[in-house]
């Protein structure tokens, strides 16, 4: 089953930064819209933020508009998020995957932001 590979989570101090990799296969990347999504412990995974498939377009949960930056490097198949300004409550398991998701979920990775 194809599933990406998550990357790029740690402990971060609030109001700092971190930067998530995804890697994909180049035949699903090329040819889905790709999003971000989180999970945090006890609750639903929820849709963080997509980048269009044919476009630069880019879409986000209101929690975390103006923070975290999604962008997709198409020639090397990697999605990315740049998070800023982190809070204690984007503590989750972070998961890349199709919008909506059509592919298996990977391990994801832990992001921990201590107050």
């Amino acid at each position: 089953q194809v599933q990406p590979v998550e990357s790029g989570g740690g402990l971060v101090q609030a109001g700092g930064s971190l930067r998530l990799s995804c890697a994909a296969p180049g035949r699903i990347f090329s040819s889905y819209t790709m999003g971000w999504f989180r999970q945090a412990p006890g609750t639903e995974r929820e849709f963080v933020a997509r980048v269009i498939r044919n476009s630069y377009h880019t879409y986000y949960a209101d929690s975390v508009k103006g923070r975290f930056t999604i962008s997709r490097d198409n020639e090397n198949n990697i999605l990315y998020l740049q998070m800023s300004s982190l809070k204690p409550e984007d503590t989750a398991v972070y998961y890349c995957n199709t919008d909506p998701p059509e592919i298996g979920w990977g391990q994801g990775t832990q992001v921990t932001v201590a107050s």
